[in-house]
């Protein structure tokens, strides 16, 4: 318990070693993540609720109050399901015009008509008028349908990744330092940090890294932009990866204790907004077992 207690105050502000090592202590024992649990119940409690307030209303009585007129008590919901997940990104997110939260899709329509689609965890601006048609993602993952006959060509940045497009719509994931481009229809200029230039055309993908363009490939659109219509599909996919995929959508924490379940084979197709039910698929085709608790998923 001293051990979880410790941790619902360093995943505030997490950083990449915090999450593995938080991660790695959840696995170690079932006792630990039933510890967090009972942290999360404890920390939610009416008695830290009643000394927040309390701490509330002294600040608002001193001074320097003033000079912080938007603090609030802390909110156990954000610190310890939102703030796990995006506390770390906060200054990113504040950028943002628009925001989707763990497992939430959102429409976005462009002054110029275009249309964007975010995906989970992700963050997005745009600035569109007579003069520009510039977009940033920041994090996450979008779909965009860009009309043609406008004189200005539309322009996104992700990462490492530039893009010119006139009359295209083409997926962009952008998560740990790589951009990943699928074009779905017509042709787009794609440009790396380092000057790189391709032209990718329908069909094709390309990853973009620091050190610039990956290979080129032909992408399996129906599978790959299968999240464009609320599905995740599945061919020959190593468990591990599966799973991976599916964290991105439960605002929780997805635990495999089973290692000798990692590179099983997955064939599947599952609805994104119900990754629970698509962990109680993938246990009942591999015999494992699962444990559910609050904010946690373990398959042993």
């Amino acid at each position: 318990m001293d051990q979880a207690l410790d941790w619902l105050i360093r995943l505030q502000c997490p950083s990449d070693d915090d999450t593995r090592a938080f991660e790695a202590w959840l696995q170690a024992s079932p006792d630990n993540a039933q510890a967090y649990v009972d942290a999360e119940a404890l920390w939610n409690g009416g008695a830290v609720r009643q000394a927040a307030g309390e701490l509330q209303r002294k600040r608002k009585a001193s001074p320097l109050a003033r000079l912080r007129p938007h603090w609030k008590p802390l909110s156990v919901a954000a610190v310890l399901l939102v703030g796990v997940l995006t506390a770390g990104n906060l200054p990113v997110r504040l950028q943002a015009d628009h925001l989707t939260v763990v497992g939430e899709r959102q429409r976005v329509e462009l002054n110029d008509g275009s249309r964007v689609l975010l995906n989970t965890d992700s963050a997005f601006s745009s600035a569109v008028d007579a003069r520009q048609r510039v977009a940033r993602l920041y994090q996450g993952e979008a779909y965009f349908e860009i009309p043609g006959g406008l004189d200005q060509p539309f322009e996104l940045q992700a990462g490492p990744l530039r893009a010119r497009v006139r009359d295209s719509d083409f997926a962009v994931r952008y998560l740990d330092g790589e951009a990943l481009v699928r074009v779905q229809r017509g042709d787009i200029d794609v440009l790396a940090s380092q000057d790189q230039r391709i032209r990718l055309s329908s069909g094709e993908s390309v990853r973009v890294g620091p050190d610039g363009f990956g290979e080129r490939q032909r992408a399996d659109l129906q599978k790959d932009l299968a999240w464009v219509q609320g599905r995740l599909i599945f061919e020959n996919c190593p468990f591990s990866e599966v799973l991976a995929e599916l964290r991105r959508y439960y605002p929780g924490w997805i635990i495999n204790t089973n290692h000798r379940l990692e590179q099983v084979a997955v064939t599947g197709n599952y609805r994104l907004d119900q990754p629970l039910e698509a962990v109680r698929a993938l246990a009942h085709i591999t015999s494992a077992q699962v444990r559910e608790l609050p904010a946690v998923v373990i398959i042993n």
